[in-house]
C-alpha cells in the first residue's frame, strides 16, 4: 500500500494495484474566501498544489468523497474528474455528485469494489450544535486502511477502529475550530487515542485552510508516534 498526500485531506491511495483519489481539493492557492466565523481570515487555499491538477486525476480507478465541504470536494475537482471512474460516497451525497455528471455510487453500509471491500463509517464534525449543522460526514475503510474524515475523536471513530481493525488510519488533524465553540476535528489529544489502537497513524489536514490551527510541528511534538507527511510526500506503508 502506498499513500500520497496532496495537500490537506487530498490523498492518492495506491492499493491492490488501483489508484484511488480521496476528497479532491484541487483550487488554486488563494482563490477561495476565508471559512466564515473563524481565525486567521485568509484566503484558501493555503498553499499551491505540489502538482498540477490535471496530473493529480490522471490514472484514476476511483474517487472517494467522504462529504461535500468545498475543503474536501471543490469546483475544480467538480470539473476535473473523469466522468467514467467510480465515485463512492456517503448515500446523502449521491444527487448532488450526480447532478455533477460523475459516476456515484453510495455506501450505505459496505460495498464490494471488484474484491476489495470499501465500509463507510461515522463521525462527529465537532460537538453539539456545530456537529449538527455540519452533519453528515463519513469515513472509509478500504481494505486495511481507514480514512476517518473529518470527525474528532467519538464513539462512531472508536468503533470503527475496534471493528475493523485496520493497519493504518489516516485521520484529519490541526484543531480546526470557528471563533466559538470546540475543535471540528481531531486535536492532538484525539490523534494520541488514535494512535493508542492502530499501528501506524498518518496525520492529515494540516497547514492548508485557515482555520486549521495546530501547524506540522505542532503535531510532531505532540504525538510523535503519528507520521506527518509533507504535501506531495509518498509513504510506503
Amino acid at each position: 500500500m502506498r499513500l500520497t498526500l496532496v495537500r490537506h485531506a487530498t490523498l492518492l491511495v495506491e492499493i491492490d494495484g488501483r489508484r484511488l483519489l480521496v476528497d479532491p481539493m484541487l483550487d488554486d492557492a488563494g482563490t477561495s474566501p476565508p471559512i466564515e466565523d473563524t481565525p486567521n481570515q485568509v484566503p484558501n487555499p493555503l498553499v499551491p498544489l505540489p502538482t498540477p491538477a490535471e496530473e493529480v486525476v490522471r490514472d484514476l480507478d476511483a474517487v472517494a468523497i467522504t462529504h461535500l465541504h468545498e475543503d474536501h470536494f471543490d469546483e475544480t475537482a467538480a470539473r476535473l474528474l473523469p466522468r467514467d471512474v467510480l465515485v463512492f460516497c456517503q448515500p446523502e451525497d449521491e444527487a448532488s455528485l450526480a447532478e455533477r455528471g460523475l459516476l456515484v455510487r453510495p455506501v450505505a453500509t459496505a460495498v464490494d469494489w471488484d474484491g476489495l471491500s470499501i465500509t463507510r463509517t461515522g463521525g462527529q464534525h465537532g460537538t453539539g450544535e456545530i456537529a449538527l449543522e455540519l452533519a453528515p460526514v463519513s469515513g472509509f475503510v478500504i481494505g486495511d486502511i481507514y480514512i476517518a474524515g473529518d470527525t474528532i475523536w467519538c464513539k462512531e471513530v472508536e468503533e470503527a477502529i475496534a471493528d475493523h481493525s485496520p493497519r493504518v488510519a489516516v485521520v484529519n488533524g490541526s484543531g480546526a475550530r470557528f471563533l466559538e465553540g470546540d475543535p471540528i476535528v481531531m486535536t492532538t489529544d484525539d490523534i494520541r487515542e488514535v494512535v493508542a489502537r492502530v499501528p501506524k497513524v498518518v496525520v492529515v489536514h494540516l497547514e492548508a485552510i485557515n482555520h486549521c490551527l495546530d501547524s506540522r510541528e505542532d503535531v510532531r511534538t505532540a504525538v510523535p508516534e503519528a507520521i506527518v507527511p509533507e504535501d506531495g510526500e509518498t509513504l510506503d506503508l
